[in-house]
């Protein structure tokens, strides 16, 4: 692969989930800089692909219907359960047929930014209007999307922000706020939790339709010392400071990088280079602008320094096979036979990634936390399933000699090293398993 076509293969499968041979074509020709500027337009507008996807109706939690065991609450459960299923089902389609890939893979690196858990929540109308403000905003100013997720019933459930008194502050969201959202441990004191535990006091959400407000009289309006600053501070003051504080930017755009580049700490000079683009305004777009551009952005060591998530994995493998969430083919073509018991929503949990259901506050860990032996066994059944559910009749149609590099090809990848080529070479036969082999490949899984 030409230096060019691999770079815009790279680009394509961190702003993205990967690219078609014929995007990368276009992306080739068009050059470097002019593709990235393609994925960040995306980023703003509508998103013909993902726009046609259908949205199921979603409603708020309502108070249970009868006691525990009732058939009544049995009902109210199971409803429950099968519109969180069918959430899952929506963003998993909507990551595969979008035409702004970037909006996508941000939205789902804010899901485990800001990560709440529906096994917590048990809102799906809250998980989705989350989700919904993810996309929307994730790519303008840090400090808005901060004030927004913060007010949102998802997050307000998810960090017990509505018990948050005024004589009995609750530090859950406080802590987290500076923990995960917007500083860094070490960049606060306990006594920080505190100041902001009690700015929080107050806020509330309608259960009927997850709207914020605050109960004045739950609100405590006196004097607060926090980050260094003193004043009558409220909820969005404490934000305010938080993220205007100097360490905010570092941690920011340190796990900015370290999403779509490869693992930094806030002290790297890499951090120090997105400074000026992220700016006082807190620009996420111009962040990542900036982050695409950077010559480290495509170096050796960005190039061996992700993993894929489970969710982008499968995401990715639908979109060059041609799959939809479903694992059906999205162009006319003869069906197969094979029995699909799954789609991608499913798939991923059994890869350790659970769409809109965390493992706790802190989110998905990073890289090769899913590459294990207890998901091997998996990974191969599920790339086999893809495999058997493509059209692969290019494949059948080539040498076998030819495929392993046409497998290659497919996905959006620069090659194989010579492990993996030899065993592409001994399941070139197969079409089915040289697919397969493909997807489990370590060059595949690499991001």
């Amino acid at each position: 692969m030409d230096p060019v076509r691999s770079d815009v293969a790279l680009l394509y499968r961190r702003a993205g989930f990967g690219a078609t041979p014929a995007q990368l074509d276009a992306a080739a020709s068009a050059g470097y800089e002019a593709t990235v500027e393609t994925l960040i337009a995306g980023l703003q507008g509508p998103d013909p692909g993902g726009d046609s996807v259908h949205v199921p109706a979603f409603s708020h939690a309502t108070k249970p219907a009868g006691p525990p065991g009732s058939v009544a609450r049995k009902a109210q459960q199971k409803s429950l359960a099968g519109q969180y299923r069918e959430l899952q089902s929506w963003w998993a389609q909507r990551m595969v047929a979008t035409s702004t890939p970037l909006r996508e893979k941000l939205t789902l690196f804010w899901h485990g930014h800001f990560a709440t858990g529906f096994s917590k929540v048990r809102d799906v109308a809250a998980m989705y209007d989350q989700n919904q403000l993810l996309r929307s905003a994730g790519g303008g100013s840090f400090e808005a999307l901060v004030q927004a997720v913060a007010k949102g019933e998802a997050m307000m459930r998810w960090l017990d922000t509505a018990t948050d008194k005024k004589n009995h502050p609750n530090e859950n969201f406080a802590r987290e706020l500076m923990e995960l959202f917007t500083l860094g441990l070490g960049n606060y004191a306990q006594a920080d939790v505190v100041s902001a535990a009690r700015g929080f006091t107050g806020w509330v959400t309608d259960p009927r339709d997850g709207s914020w407000h605050i109960q004045p009289a739950q609100h405590d309006d006196g004097y607060k010392t926090y980050l260094g600053h003193t004043g009558n501070y409220g909820g969005e003051d404490i934000i305010h400071l938080a993220v205007n504080d100097p360490a905010s930017a570092r941690f920011v755009l340190s796990k900015l990088w370290s999403h779509f580049a490869y693992p930094v700490a806030p002290s790297d000079q890499v951090v120090s280079d997105l400074l000026a683009a992220y700016g006082p305004g807190s620009d996420v777009t111009a962040a990542l602008k900036a982050l695409f551009l950077h010559p480290a952005f495509r170096s050796t060591t960005a190039r061996q320094g992700l993993v894929k998530q489970p969710i982008a994995y499968l995401v990715g493998a639908a979109r060059s096979l041609g799959l939809s969430a479903t694992l059906e083919r999205t162009q006319a073509a003869p069906a197969t036979s094979h029995p699909l018991a799954q789609g991608l929503p499913a798939m991923s949990t059994r890869l350790a990634q659970t769409l809109f259901d965390p493992p706790n506050v802190g989110g998905w860990g990073q890289n090769a936390y899913w590459i294990d032996t207890a998901t091997s066994l998996a990974r191969l059944d599920i790339a086999a399933q893809m495999g058997a559910a493509a059209d692969l009749s290019a494949l059948h149609a080539s040498a076998a000699s030819a495929r392993s590099e046409a497998v290659a090809i497919m996905l959006g990848l620069d090659g194989w090293g010579p492990t993996t080529t030899a065993a592409l070479n001994h399941a070139a036969g197969d079409p089915i398993s040289l697919v397969a082999t493909a997807l489990t490949a370590p060059e595949y899984v690499l991001e």
